[in-house]
């Protein structure tokens, strides 16, 4: 297991101590979790429940040609 070492102003060590104590957990493992939950890069369940909900949801323009070119997003 590898280590980090993280640098906080006061004020955010104090959210991390006391968010980790809320939850029963220690700070390594509070910061652990938060990071798997917010580096993922899938969608949440409640969101992917939502695909196809909505019938008459515009997906595209009827013309295409005056759609704006796909633009690749960074890290992605």
């Amino acid at each position: 297991m590898s280590q980090i070492t993280l640098y906080l102003d006061d004020a955010t060590q104090a959210l991390v101590e006391q968010a980790a104590q809320a939850n029963g957990l220690s700070k390594s493992r509070w910061v652990a979790e938060i990071i798997r939950k917010y580096a993922a890069h899938e969608w949440p369940r409640d969101c992917l429940a939502l695909a196809g909900r909505f019938a008459d949801f515009p997906l595209r323009e009827e013309n295409p040609a005056s759609q704006a070119a796909d633009v690749p997003r960074e890290g992605f």
